[in-house]
């Protein structure tokens, strides 16, 4: 074929279902095994029917692959490569095999929505819902695949096309002479649409398209991007593009949506059996894949498309038994003309009623019939007819879905049996089928009016009115459908959806297109209603007595076709932070841990130690001599000016505007619902300069926010993100201050410098910001200095603790220490809808005051009981086999009760001790309960007092 896709020069070879497979460069999957003679390609999701080629086009899932750990490989669309191993998915035991198969015989027990109504039983439910896992769901995931990574693109044009059929070409065409730069996009692999595959045995519709494609090739102003779909429409012409190895987020002035339509199937019993296709389908596999369909035709018409099948298959050499036309008379045209020239005159106003299985369940002929004048079967009209192919081509439904998504207004055309734009928004331009125009010329001329109209709106060019003469005859049928007693008859391939599965959805009570679309899960199976929704429209229109107008259309919402999950993620761009004392710790072993955007130490190795004690042993370092743990991974903002107190205020829920100079005091952070977000230590330097932390996790996304509010509440105040320019380290222990004075002048006595103080001093010659803070529970300082300083302030420590024992200790060994001293962790100890008091921090809201954000929902919340409460359980002290691990679930008389959020064995208690959330009324100390381990057994635990270490805050009070 002088327009195929094949190499033939290049053999490729591969497997499907274990068996061996050739086919040609520039096959796809579909067509290399309808060429080697296998018809059945996949099976039905619901009842595991087989299933052939329906459209060719990705308009379908019937032929559905697993290409190694490539999951749910699109086989129509996807070219061979050498050495592909390919299985069915969706099938038990194999394609040919498949147990699942018996499905299709309990049909009539398993109607519309039957889950919906069954499987409600709660001792029941776990079986129902471990088996529907089982048989639903498609391909199978392998956790070995590598991570893909894929990068994004930022484009610009003037005018971007999508479609790049006659009518796409001819407007891309007319706004590149007109001085505008055109981006061309086409989801196929090769560019020219129908123009290369519905002729109807007329070359000069292909030469035409051969020539409007190289003139776009040429063109200096144009890009031609095969291969490349528009997966959806944003705001202000912005389109993200799809190609096999990247998203292109394009923005353009113009959009021309020139893509075409879908073919809709036509519905009769058993329309699914391989053998069985769109006349589009047969057409595609025809030019581009130099492949004969089948031996033995029958098509169905019910427009001029038809015809051109029926002549196309001819010239392919495959024998066309009958013209089957819907349509109670058929209109002369020379296409009619033709086909009565080869002998076969068409039956006007006939239908099939079934198709008819072989041995395999694949297409072996059909029983025609005449329609009365309500297309219903004339009783006594039957008439079978051998064939091994169907060519469908009754009706046409317009790629509709980026038009909505503009916000475009459609109108149902009676004339077309079609939705057309009504009134397009600014910047947005349809031409061709997506317009209601079908005819070859026609669509050119209209493409080149859409064009024109584009460039002017891009400010080149001026629009200017073209002729496009109105279509003669309807494309698609009002009523495609013939009904059958047995049903089997198809809307939905993807859902496995007959006609009276709508018509018991209506009966129940969805007769509205978006409930109908929810119960029956028509259109939401992977083609996204690509070849069902029209019909699906028309049967709830005739149902309710409405016009397909009144009807309507489902909400169309990107993507419009299926976009990778790695094409979203992107280059899986992770940004990693380093501390600026990220050497130090390596150098002293440390074994790094993720923690939000930073590389944090977790914990210290030692040699012939394991992970666990070398944890225990920082712990223990810190209980009893001094500990030096990096803490430069904590927000770090400072904000100042004359109301920078006022500022606080307002953000966190304590009082800020009364604190001396040299104080420091905890903060907490809600949202607007009163959930918990954040918590740190605000200390205030001078009358208008405050200086406060964030969690670690937290520290840009409090920024952004406190950023957002200065800016809407316009106070007299500055905000400075220090997170960066600060280095950061918590020197905790009994020795801690000894080790401290003798790098540094500062009085450091309980009276001098008291716990919860901020002084700003040197340390070893260094300008530092000190607080007397203690996450740990042991008196300690958390120094703060400029990011270069710190290495060397380490190091100072570091030397100057020699003598009494310091060693670091990483995140592990802090999160026990704390622990022990029952101080929460938020997003650990906490979740998103976690207020203040569920976890005892009444004392830090503050309602005196006029304003704070979340003050209102606070005030709702404190007056409503309380549902949980986080409260410390302990371990007995003789527990002994596997322990708790967070975030398993707390059981009280079979239901689930609560949750853990900390545990952890403190060699300091003796026993393990942890936080978790429990209903109120099993909070109090002494309360027992059980807590569910992972392999079903259960522990018992005893609610008690926190903290668990030093309840009396004694290591906190002047030492000797």
């Amino acid at each position: 074929m002088p327009d195929e896709w094949l190499d033939r020069s290049r053999v490729v070879r591969f497997r499907f279902e274990g068996r061996s497979f050739e086919g040609f460069a520039g096959d796809s999957i579909s067509s290399a095994l309808w060429a080697a003679g296998q018809r059945t390609l996949g099976r039905s999701f619901k009842y595991h029917r087989p299933r052939g080629i329906l459209s060719a086009a990705n308009h379908d899932v019937n032929v559905m692959v697993q290409d190694g750990q490539r999951l749910n490989t699109r086989g129509d669309v996807v070219e061979v490569r050498e050495g592909m191993d390919l299985s069915a998915v969706n099938t038990f035991g194999g394609l040919a095999n498949d147990r699942a198969r018996h499905l299709n015989r309990l049909s009539r027990f398993l109607p519309v929505g039957f889950y919906y109504k069954a499987f409600h039983n709660k001792r029941l439910f776990p079986l129902w819902e471990r088996m529907f896992r089982r048989v639903t769901g498609l391909g199978v995931l392998d956790f070995s695949t590598p991570h893909i990574r894929t990068p994004k693109r930022y484009d610009f044009c003037d005018v971007l096309v999508i479609g790049a059929g006659p009518s796409g070409l001819s407007a891309a065409l007319a706004a590149a002479d007109a001085g505008a730069r055109v981006a061309i996009c086409d989801e196929n692999a090769r560019a020219g649409g129908s123009g290369l595959y519905q002729l109807g045995g007329d070359t000069a519709r292909a030469d035409a398209t051969r020539s409007l494609l190289a003139r776009v090739r040429a063109h200096d102003n144009i890009r031609l991007l095969e291969g490349t779909y528009a997966a959806g429409y944003y705001a202000d012409q912005w389109v993200p593009l799809i190609d096999r190895e990247r998203m292109t987020k394009m923005r353009a002035k113009s959009v021309i949506v020139a893509s075409g339509a879908f073919e809709q199937p036509s519905v009769f019993r058993n329309n699914d059996l391989p053998g069985v296709m769109n006349g589009s389908a047969m057409q595609r596999l025809i030019y581009r894949y130099a492949l004969r369909p089948c031996d033995s035709a029958v098509v169905l018409a019910g427009n001029a498309d038809g015809y051109r099948v029926a002549l196309d298959l001819m010239a392919a050499g495959a024998r066309v038994e009958a013209v089957v036309d819907m349509r109670a008379s058929v209109p002369a045209s020379p296409l009619v003309d033709a086909l009565k020239a080869r002998g076969i005159e068409p039956l006007a106003g006939h239908a099939i009623q079934e198709a008819h299985p072989d041995g395999r369940g694949e297409l072996a002929g059909v029983t025609l019939v005449k329609l009365d004048g309500s297309g219903r079967p004339v009783a006594g009209s039957e008439r079978r007819i051998a064939c091994d192919g169907v060519a469908m081509s009754t009706g046409w439904s317009p790629t509709m879905n980026l038009l909505y998504q503009a916000g475009t207004r459609m109108r149902f055309d009676d004339l077309l049996q079609q939705f057309v734009p009504d009134q397009l928004p600014e910047g947005v331009f349809a031409c061709g089928r997506s317009n209601g125009v079908y005819t070859f010329e026609s669509r050119m001329a209209d493409g080149v009016r859409a064009g024109l109209a584009a460039a002017a709106h891009a400010g080149l060019g001026e629009a200017a009115p073209v002729g496009v003469p109105p279509e003669a005859e309807a494309p698609s049928l009002a009523w495609p459908i013939v009904p059958h007693p047995d049903g089997k008859n198809f809307v939905d391939f993807d859902e496995d959806l007959q006609v009276k599965d709508f018509e018991n959805a209506v009966q129940e009570g969805y007769d509205n297109i978006e409930l109908l679309k929810r119960f029956s899960t028509v259109g939401m199976g992977p083609s996204q209603g690509k070849h069902s929704n029209m019909t699906a429209l028309r049967i709830l229109a005739r149902l309710t007595g409405k016009s397909p107008q009144q009807v309507g259309t489902t909400t169309a919402r990107p993507f419009f076709h299926p976009v990778p999950l790695s094409h979203l993620a992107g280059r899986g761009f992770s940004p990693q932070r380093l501390s600026p004392l990220h050497g130090r710790h390596a150098a002293h072993g440390a074994v790094f841990m993720q923690a939000g955007a930073w590389l944090r130490p977790e914990y210290y190795a030692v040699g012939g130690k394991s992970r666990i004690d070398c944890i225990r042993e920082e712990a223990r370092r810190v209980r009893t001599a001094v500990g030096l743990i990096d803490v430069g991974t904590l927000g770090k903002l400072e904000v100042r000016g004359p109301q920078a107190a006022e500022f606080l205020n307002r953000c966190y829920t304590g009082r800020y505007d009364n604190m001396k100079v040299g104080a420091t005091r905890y903060a907490v952070m809600c949202d607007e619902s009163g959930v918990l977000s954040d918590e740190g230590v605000v200390a205030r330097i001078a009358d208008d300069v405050f200086y406060f932390t964030t969690t670690s996790s937290g520290a840009a996304t409090v920024y952004r926010e406190l950023s957002r509010l200065n800016t809407e509440w316009k106070l007299d105040c500055g905000l400075v993100n220090l997170t960066g320019a600060y280095s950061a380290m918590n020197l905790a222990g009994p020795a801690s201050r000894k080790v401290l004075s003798q790098l540094t002048d500062m009085d450091l006595s309980s009276a001098a410098f008291p716990y919860l103080a901020i002084r700003c001093g040197t340390v070893a010659g260094i300008p530092v910001r000190m607080m007397r803070v203690g996450f740990v529970g042991e008196w300690g300082y958390e120094i703060h200095v400029p990011a270069e300083y710190g290495p060397t302030l380490w190091d100072a420590l570091m030397k100057a603790g020699e003598a009494s024992g310091i060693g670091p200790f990483g995140v592990e060994a802090q999160r026990l220490l704390r622990l022990e001293k029952g101080h929460l962790i938020v997003s650990q100890d906490t979740d998103g809808l976690t207020h203040p008091f569920e976890v005892g921090m009444d004392w830090a809201v503050k309602f005196d005051k006029l304003f704070f954000t979340g003050k209102r929902s606070l005030q709702i919340l404190r007056t409503m009981p309380l549902k949980r409460k986080l409260v410390g359980f302990r371990l007995a002290e003789n527990h002994s086999g596997e322990a708790p691990k967070e975030c398993h679930l707390v059981i009280r008389d079979g239901d689930i009760a609560g949750r853990v959020t900390s545990i952890s064995w403190s060699p300091h208690v003796g026993r393990y001790i942890g936080l978790a959330f429990l209903p109120p009324d099993m909070a109090a100390v002494g309360t027992p309960f059980t807590i569910r381990l992972s392999d079903g057994g259960t522990v018992n635990a005893e609610v008690c007092d926190t903290p668990f270490f030093d309840p009396k805050d004694e290591r906190q009070k002047e030492i000797a």
